[in-house]
């Protein structure tokens, strides 16, 4: 089965993703994608920084920040991601609030939504559902939900990191060598045969860096005493 990443977030998506930002940061997105089976990276970032952030504005538009949108989008035509700071919104609510107050000064506003010609028709995917508020959940959850649910609160829920959890592998497998070596020992015992398992070998004597000098030839001697 192909699963297409993607369309409209839900809220449950919404309440994992706030979970995952809040353990892996703002920086591991690919990690924080990997929870959610429907949506990509991308995705993920930009429904974070459009809506779920909590330094996103979501009051109502006052009348100053209406003509800075408009003079700012004077001097800056189409250039939304720089307005947006400026005016301390996203550039999605920049576009969207100067697209409404042209509708508004050309007398669009009263259009019914059949009429609408930014209303989706049926069939149409919404392109920028990272912008848009979250479905509710359904009463009953489908098995992908709930099994996305279920691997998500298990996976944030651990407070063990992957270094711990290497170093206690290697541990026990450290143990389980050490046994091995030990039963080996008491059957070659037990057999009346000699073992020196385990001794590590003789090694050749290393040089002294620091009271050596390495490759040091010395010259022959002379006719004459030097000394």
């Amino acid at each position: 089965r192909i699963n297409i990443k993607g369309g409209v977030w839900r809220n449950t998506e919404d309440e994992i993703l706030k979970a995952a930002v809040m353990k892996y940061g703002k920086n591991q997105w690919a990690r924080i994608a990997s929870l959610l089976h429907r949506k990509a990276a991308k995705q993920c970032k930009a429904r974070w920084y459009e809506w779920l952030d909590p330094s996103v504005k979501k009051t109502e538009w006052s009348r100053e920040e209406d003509e800075k949108l408009l003079h700012l989008a004077k001097l800056m035509p189409t250039q939304w991601r720089t307005i947006a700071p400026i005016v301390g919104r996203t550039a999605n609510q920049c576009l969207e609030r100067y697209e409404y107050l042209l509708d508004k000064a050309q007398n669009r506003e009263g259009l019914s939504a059949e009429e609408d010609p930014k209303r989706l028709r049926p069939g149409e995917i919404d392109p920028n559902p990272e912008t848009k508020p979250a479905r509710p959940d359904p009463v009953d959850m489908d098995e992908d939900e709930l099994e996305m649910l279920s691997e998500a609160r298990a996976r944030l829920a651990n407070t063990q990191g992957k270094k711990a959890k290497r170093k206690a592998r290697e541990r026990q497998l450290e143990i389980a060598r050490r046994m091995a070596m030990m039963q080996k020992r008491r059957e070659l015992r037990a057999a009346g045969l000699g073992t020196f398992l385990g001794l590590a070998p003789k090694t050749k004597p290393c040089m002294d860096y620091n009271s050596e000098i390495p490759f040091e030839k010395q010259p022959p001697k002379g006719f004459h005493d030097t000394s």
